[in-house]
């Protein structure tokens, strides 16, 4: 299954909130706190630029006011064009002034998360972690430790979107296996991580995603990928099984990929 990542920044924004409809602009209203707010208008503006992108319409204000991302009544996000469910799948997340739009065909489970590699305390573990992960953390070398915690964190962070459950399920419920070459699942840590860099939220490593495993409590399981940028991490999980997310900017378009949905675009 092909997946697409566009990821954008807080310095990737207008200067204006043109792209919002009348009804985004009064949500955004009514949020109270700053941080909140800049969560938010990041994500959307991130999610209605890849759901431009899938959908072949040029990234201009009038036409993305077209776009809404709605909640479902798991609170996952799904995009209308109009008052159309369009036929995408999408996952957002944002961390630090970065956000991040996952999407494919519809009918995948999908979800992605960003998180930061930052120490994690003991009742965190305890409480997150299933025994087994714990155990395996608790052989790791202290800087790789902190970046399997970050990771395993994120990794069930995406599960869980993916199952548009979110934390109503038990985090501990979702194993999480990394991918090594030589050694097969849960390998030479070594082999598959790396140290965080101090050049965090620049260039993106597209050729370094690496391979990701999750197993829920019923025997599901979730294959994805994982991407570190310094100290930015990326996990992105779905069945069926995709295959390596191809990496955008707003200025790519996907001829063929999604197909056109102009003709759906109210222009005057």
């Amino acid at each position: 299954m092909d997946v697409y990542w566009l990821e954008q920044t807080t310095a990737d924004l207008p200067s204006d909130n043109a792209w919002l409809n009348a009804g985004e602009a009064n949500r955004l209203r009514l949020m109270r706190f700053p941080k909140r707010r800049a969560d938010w208008i990041l994500g959307r503006w991130t999610a209605k630029n890849a759901a431009a992108i899938f959908l072949d319409i040029p990234p201009e204000p009038r036409l993305l006011r077209e776009i809404e991302i709605r909640p479902a009544r798991s609170g996952a996000p799904e995009v209308f064009v109009g008052d159309d469910l369009a036929l995408i799948q999408i996952s957002i997340s944002h961390r630090d002034g970065v956000a991040a739009c996952a999407f494919t065909r519809s009918s995948a489970l999908l979800g992605c998360d960003l998180e930061l590699v930052e120490p994690h305390s003991d009742a965190f573990v305890a409480d997150y972690f299933a025994e087994e992960e714990q155990a395996f953390l608790a052989q790791a070398a202290h800087p790789e430790r902190l970046l399997l915690q970050s990771l395993f964190w994120s990794a069930k962070e995406s599960a869980l979107k993916a199952l548009r459950e979110g934390l109503r399920l038990d985090p501990r419920q979702m194993i999480v296996s990394i991918q090594d070459s030589s050694e097969g699942p849960r390998g030479n840590i070594q082999g598959s991580l790396s140290r965080p860099s101090p050049s965090a939220h620049t260039l993106f490593p597209g050729e370094a995603w690496k391979e990701l495993e999750v197993r829920n409590a019923s025997g599901q399981t979730f294959k994805g990928w994982w991407s570190q940028t310094g100290d930015l991490l990326r996990t992105i999980l779905a069945v069926p099984a995709p295959g390596r997310p191809t990496f955008l900017t707003n200025q790519v378009p996907l001829s063929g990929v999604g197909g056109s949905a102009l003709q759906k675009i109210r222009l005057n």
